[in-house]
């Protein structure tokens, strides 16, 4: 039997995590969870967290895609380590790994053609076998092809016996290593494969542990025949400790798509999601501790552990991010929310303004251009654009009374909040209406829409001068 992977962290053997996103497009909500467990672990056991950038891709990695990587890092919070890593600058390196393994047997070059790969799938789909090279070059002496014949070099995969791992999420997953062909460590023009760069960058790079996608836990066999045949040949091939993470569900239990929404950390940004919102809500997707919803950084990094982590694959709900990071706003900084939400409304925003009234503005957001559509009435200009509810509330009666409330208003030497609120309901007594029969066409009046903070907030926030300037204006429009 191979030998298994560890659970425990022994003392002199200090953790490193890695967090290896490949730059082929945005940063996926899925791959940045990934990363957050992986960086909250090496955090919680005062070990390193790690950062490698998977480009090998040459024709599909962009470098717009890895800044969008990097920012959407950087806005969650998540600081790695060391100066990230860029598969592609190591491909020498993989390769002198195969030429090793060759050198000690534990590898051979294989001078299979196309065709007779295809004649070999085509029989093992005819006889309704398993699909996997079925080890025709593994004895053969290199001097029965043709000089100059291609190649490729694939390694020796034990072919008794099984390989364990025993996953720190999944628990004991075993496979019988009959199952696992020969597969290719370098191509034929002498590049290396994704099953080698991955294993062997994540031994030079010290990982003891290994978080990701439970998607993966396939390639955990193969990595682990390769991390085998290097032991004796260099130090530093130590098995590390496996942690396959289920994948992030829709709330229709389909795995995340297009279909489910926005699925790039920019999108959720974007929307007005606050960062350590979404730190939060991540961190609860597929972990939990106890009863306890939201947690600060500090919190997280003290209490996460992979035991925590759920076997099973966890529901998205965005109904249940929104009510989260209206929390998050509630308790944000004003100034900081000011800033934000100015840059969501234009260079006419006044972040003193936005800042004196954010109190207000957020007590109702969910996200933070639900708060600045909010605010948006501040920095208006008449004449105000209404909305079409707003036209429909401001009939000649309406109008009539926000002429009356003008005068009275006009006469108010205490511009307050309660000296406007008794102001306006000592009118509404004498018209003999409840007071929403004024305060609705006064928010059409003053905001151009039918929502809006507290009316009485709405006079304070405007000022003397402007609300009278913008109900006279509707009054005698």
């Amino acid at each position: 039997m191979a030998s298994t992977s560890a659970t425990e962290t022994s003392a002199d053997r200090p953790v490193v995590t890695r967090f290896a996103p490949s730059p082929t497009g945005f940063l996926h909500i899925g791959n940045a969870r990934t990363g957050l467990f992986s960086w909250l672990y090496a955090r919680h056991h005062g070990g390193k967290a790690l950062l490698r950038i998977e480009d090998t891709d040459k024709q599909r990695s962009t470098q717009e895609a890895v800044d969008v990587i990097l920012d959407g890092l950087d806005w969650l919070g998540l600081d790695f380590d060391g100066e990230t890593v860029f598969q592609s600058q190591r491909a020498d390196r993989h390769a002198e790994v195969a030429h090793k393994l060759l050198e000690a047997g534990r590898a051979y070059k294989c001078f299979v053609t196309p065709e007779e790969l295809a004649e070999m799938r085509e029989q093992q789909r005819a006889a309704k076998q398993p699909m996997r090279y079925d080890g025709r070059w593994r004895d053969r002496d290199p001097s029965e092809a043709q000089d100059g014949a291609p190649y490729t070099v694939r390694i020796k995969c034990e072919t008794s016996g099984e390989t364990v791992i025993e996953d720190a999420v999944q628990g004991r997953v075993a496979v019988k290593n009959s199952e696992i062909d020969d597969f290719i460590l370098l191509r034929a023009d002498g590049t290396p494969t994704y099953m080698l760069a991955v294993v062997v960058d994540d031994m030079d790079m010290g990982c003891t542990h290994i978080i990701r996608g439970d998607d993966h836990l396939n390639n955990a066999f193969r990595q682990l025949q390769v991390i085998k045949a290097m032991q004796g040949i260099e130090d530093g091939w130590d098995e590390p400790t496996y942690a396959h993470v289920p994948l992030i569900h829709g709330n229709d239990g389909a795995k995340l798509s297009k279909r489910h929404g926005a699925l790039g950390v920019r999108d959720y940004r974007d929307m007005g999601i606050l960062p350590e919102a979404l730190f939060n809500y991540l961190l609860r997707l597929g972990w939990g501790h106890g009863d306890k919803e939201e947690f600060t950084r500090e919190e997280a990094i003290e209490l996460f552990d992979l035991s925590g982590v759920n076997r099973g694959p966890s529901r998205f709900d965005m109904k249940k991010l929104l009510n989260m990071n209206g929390n998050y706003i509630r308790t944000a900084e004003d100034a900081r929310l000011a800033k934000i939400a100015a840059e969501r409304i234009g260079p006419q925003a006044d972040i003193a303004l936005l800042t004196e009234a954010m109190p207000v503005l957020k007590t109702r957001a969910r996200d933070m251009n639900e708060l600045a559509d909010g605010a948006a009435f501040l920095f208006k200009t008449r004449p105000l654009t209404l909305t079409e509810k707003a036209v429909e509330l401001l009939d000649a009666e309406a109008k009539a009374r926000l002429a009356e409330i003008s005068a009275r208003l006009s006469k108010e030497s205490d511009w307050t909040i309660s000296a406007l609120e008794a102001n306006l309901k000592a009118y509404a007594e004498e018209l003999g209406l409840g007071l929403g029969k004024l305060a609705q066409p006064l928010r059409a009046a003053l905001t151009g829409q039918t929502t809006s903070p507290g009316i009485f907030d709405v006079l304070a926030l405007l000022g003397r001068e402007e609300s009278l300037a913008r109900i006279d204006a509707q009054a005698a429009g």
